[in-house]
């Protein structure tokens, strides 16, 4: 399993608009193979901004690589620079590899990698 995240800072003031551009969002990602679960997540103020960070759960990592050269990634993103967010600075993108994983009944499983 990989899960790819992107960090965002908003600055303050900006969060409902933030907010309703993912909600207004197409979605594309379940389109693509491997793709298993998107969450949009609404962290800590700052001073200076509120942390957000989109979080998409893949099968692999290849199947994440193939969603960012894809026609679906380039429809989803089309629209990013229209947007009247303010942001500290660009998304911060970060990638993991699971290497254990524990579902809702206590069942583990730990990668070959782990």
């Amino acid at each position: 399993m990989y899960i790819a995240m992107n960090r965002f800072r908003v600055v303050p003031g900006f969060e409902e608009a933030f907010e309703n551009q993912w909600k207004a969002r197409e979605g594309r990602l379940a389109e693509m193979p491997g793709y298993i679960e998107f969450h949009m997540l609404k962290g800590p103020k700052a001073e200076d901004h509120t942390l957000y960070a989109s979080h998409t759960v893949w099968e692999t990592h290849a199947h994440f690589v193939a969603w960012t050269k894809s026609e679906q990634f380039r429809a989803a993103h089309a629209r990013a620079g229209e947007s009247k967010v303010q942001y500290l600075s660009g998304p911060h993108f970060e990638g993991f590899d699971v290497i254990i994983h524990e579902d809702r009944s206590g069942k583990r499983s730990a990668s070959e990698a782990a």
